[in-house]
């Protein structure tokens, strides 16, 4: 690689820089120059990013950059590196340039809040975080990028922390996160106890070239790693926190489910595809778990009415399918459906925030209708957005959503076929959640209604660019039955992730699941937009109260974990703390003063008192004294 690569270091210098300068002077920065700066370091990242992607293109062996010794201890030497490839190159892309579309979009959606400035600055260190977990060059340093990435999502999911319900999903996002975290970190400790080293280059040349390591330790390795992935990445049990994410600014779920966090976990399995190459059976949990939560998912995403709740279980869903495409082997296209959904998700939560700004905040779907005639430009991108992630031929989404169902048919039909029933509820809920805001009549009140604009320019071009990327973005992948050569996206991948082999599919057969996919999808999208374009609403009742309920595995959790844990500390707190630890600190204070007071009643101030105790004293010791020597 060239000069570019070498100044690696400025792409996340720059985010930084923009988070110390907001972050110092948040009570005299200009709102609007806040936004300049914020957005300003962003744009500087990408356009390092685009070069250093560039560069990418014809190298063969990755760029190792050291900045300096980090850890150094005996044997033990890890370095505050960042490795340049093309798999962090794509990355940084990705990041960079979705960034800095919301950092912009921002800049309007956020105007009016009195904390415009802290918020750019904390949106300055989200994107810095993610920066150096994509650009490590060892665990340890991903690791830095991945406690960082829980950090600023736990501020900025609670950023409105005067509300208890909105630091309340902050929490919960920072310990079901930290859960995952420990088993990443485990892992790491793994890795670091059976190779000697946490640099990717070393220990992915020593993996399977050492015959004592048995193939248990990499089945444990890797099930230590994925842990950690499904608690950023949301896969069941750990998913639960991202729908509740949804209390932060709406740009800040458009990050959080596009460009950072949640595709973290997809990026360090796709990064440690060497290793998970060796533990087939974590594979397979892997794509089984994808495909539950997939499915899951989408069935909740079903029967929610907050425009932003169901955005957040259709991320959960499109995200099972990126590790069933992991657990079936085709790391490169789960990463290409990592590209694609950060187009036409972060398009629709962009979207849903000039809605919510136009409805004056208002977020329940069954009280839009008809926003069509006057949100213009919101309404024809996300509906570009809905035909792109429900698979519809010619956009994004049908590339990357076909790559994976192809994918797992090599590995499973079984899983094929669960993975069409998801992507079928996908185009359901989506036309619907279309239908429901944006067809029919207005359903709002009249001073709603009488408010109802399109948004600014600030907001209405990141949705622009973002829908010409949501139709254009998939051509890179397309496939190689369309092409008779290498799919364009994998033979850019190819010098740093290899898919695992899986017997060939015929061209015929490749063809048919296309086909049953997309037909499926259609027809589950027609019947949304015909179901829902004249909605009536009723009490939900059986299946339909479960669903709207989100099959009560919150209430679950409580029950099972969230209540006993909090028993069990109340217990502790009055027994083993305030009688127990306070209880023998506090006797032992009050015991010294009760002898104190005892011992201040032989001062007396008489002196015949004094002479008797003298006199008893002098007894005492004689008496001592004798028997002592006799």
């Amino acid at each position: 690689m060239g000069n570019f690569s070498q100044l690696v270091y400025l792409v996340p210098l720059f985010p930084l820089v923009g988070f110390l300068i907001n972050g110092l002077l948040w009570n005299k920065m200009p709102k609007t120059l806040a936004g300049i700066i914020g957005s300003g370091t962003i744009l500087a990242s990408f356009c390092v990013s685009l070069a250093i992607f560039f560069e990418a293109k014809t190298a063969t062996q990755p760029v190792i950059v050291t900045l300096f010794d980090f850890i150094s201890s005996g044997k033990l030497q890890i370095p505050l590196a960042f490795q340049v490839d093309q798999l962090s190159a794509l990355f940084l892309l990705i990041i960079t340039g979705i960034g800095f579309l919301i950092h912009v979009y921002s800049t309007a959606y956020m105007h009016d809040d009195e904390g415009m400035v802290k918020y750019f600055a904390y949106l300055n260190l989200f994107v810095f975080s993610m920066l150096l977990l994509i650009l490590g060059a060892n665990y340890l340093v991903m690791f830095i990028g991945w406690e960082g990435v829980g950090l600023c999502s736990y501020l900025l999911i609670g950023f409105w922390f005067k509300k208890r319900e909105y630091t309340n999903a902050a929490k919960k996002a920072f310990v079901m996160n930290r859960i995952g975290d420990l088993g990443f970190l485990v892992g790491m400790l793994l890795v670091l106890y059976n190779f000697g080293t946490l640099s990717y280059k070393e220990f992915f040349s020593m993996l399977g070239s050492n015959p004592a390591i048995p193939s248990s330790t990499y089945t444990w390795i890797t099930i230590c790693f994925f842990i950690g992935a499904t608690g950023k990445s949301a896969q069941i049990p750990l998913y639960t926190w991202l729908p509740d994410a949804m209390a932060g600014p709406t740009p800040v779920s458009a990050l959080i489910h596009a460009a950072t966090m949640v595709t973290a976990g997809i990026y360090m399995i796709a990064r440690s595809g060497a290793l998970y190459a060796l533990a087939p059976m974590t594979l397979h949990i892997v794509a089984v778990i994808g495909l539950a939560t997939a499915l899951l998912a989408a069935t909740i995403a079903i029967r929610q009415y907050d425009i932003k709740k169901v955005l957040a279980y259709s991320t959960v869903s499109q995200l099972g399918f990126m590790f069933l495409a992991l657990g079936s082997g085709a790391y490169t296209i789960a990463v290409f459906h990592v590209m694609t959904h950060a187009f036409f998700k972060a398009l629709m939560f962009l979207g849903s925030g000039s809605v919510i700004h136009a409805m004056g905040g208002e977020q329940d779907i069954r009280k839009m209708g008809g926003l069509g005639k006057y949100m213009k430009i919101t309404s024809a991108t996300f509906l570009i957005g809905c035909l792109a992630i429900a698979g519809v031929p010619m956009f994004s989404g049908f590339f990357s959503k076909d790559a994976i169902l192809t994918a797992a048919f090599s590995n499973s039909p079984i899983l094929y076929g669960l993975g069409v029933l998801a992507a079928m509820m996908t185009a359901f809920y989506m036309f619907r959640l279309y239908a429901l805001t944006f067809r029919g009549s207005f359903r709002g009140t009249h001073e709603q209604e009488h408010h109802l604009h399109e948004s600014p320019v600030a907001m209405t071009l990141p949705l622009i660019i973002l829908a010409i990327l949501s139709i254009v973005g998939g051509y890179v992948g397309l496939p190689e039955v369309f092409t008779h050569k290498e799919m364009v996206f994998n033979e850019y991948l190819a010098p740093v992730v290899k898919n695992l082999a899986h017997g060939e599919i015929a061209a015929n057969t490749e063809i048919m699941l296309m086909a049953i996919s997309t037909i499926a999808s259609l027809a589950m999208a027609v019947f949304a937009w015909v179901k829902f374009g004249k909605p009536t609403f009723s009490e939900s009742t059986g299946l339909n109260k479960a669903l709207e309920n989100k099959w009560y595995i919150d209430e679950l959790y409580d029950a099972a974990i969230v209540k006993p844990i909090e028993a069990l500390s109340n217990l502790l707190d009055r027994f083993a703390e305030r009688l127990g630890i306070d209880g023998a600190v506090n006797g032992v204070g009050k015991t010294v003063k009760w002898g104190g007071d005892r011992l201040r009643m032989l001062q007396t101030g008489q002196v015949g008192f004094y002479i008797f105790v003298m006199v008893l004293g002098m007894v005492a010791l004689f008496t001592l004294s004798f028997f002592w020597i006799h």
